[in-house]
């Protein structure tokens, strides 16, 4: 059985969105951006808004990678959910998007990235990464790059959500 890198790296990619859809069973609008708090006592961890919002960024990039339409990140959300943001409790949901906002910006361009992946010619995986420093140096091929935003960053991130969903007392998705 033959598979293009596009295909392959797409399937991981379809497991963690399926997953991530998995892990929003039972969140609300109210706990969205809420740190957990077992016995309650807060944890400073990463909440649901904080992890979609965070990964939601990174299907434009593979998008504009792969020369496909890339949708407009709505205004806000990098200010709040790049590398760089430091997640927080939200008891006003004042500081991050919506629910519905957050949701729609992750799935629909993780579903349009996972169509360009497999679109893609096997080819365009083996150029360079096109990011400077330690993401470059890391990942030197587009295909190295693309395949970490969807395997192993996505996972890293879901399985906070993980933690949160069974500290918030929702229990395994």
């Amino acid at each position: 059985m033959s598979r293009s890198v596009g295909n392959c790296i797409a399937d991981s990619l379809d497991l963690c969105v399926g997953y991530a859809e998995r892990l929003l069973k039972d969140v609300t609008t109210e706990n969205f951006g809420r740190f957990a708090a077992p016995g309650g006592v807060p944890v400073d961890s990463n909440h649901p808004a904080f992890v979609l919002g965070h990964l939601a960024l990174y299907a434009p990039r593979i998008l504009r990678d792969l020369g496909a339409p890339v949708p407009a990140v709505p205004p806000g959300f990098d200010a709040v959910f790049s590398k760089d943001a430091k997640c927080v409790d939200d008891p006003t949901a004042s500081i991050y998007p919506t629910m519905d906002a957050v949701k729609a910006v992750f799935f629909d361009g993780y579903r349009a990235a996972s169509a360009a992946l497999r679109a893609a010619a096997d080819d365009t995986f083996q150029q360079p990464n096109p990011n400077p420093g330690r993401l470059a140096e890391l990942f030197p091929s587009l295909g190295s790059m693309h395949a970490f935003y969807c395997g192993g960053h996505m996972m890293m991130h879901l399985g906070q959500l993980s933690a949160w969903r069974r500290m918030a007392g929702l229990g395994a998705a």
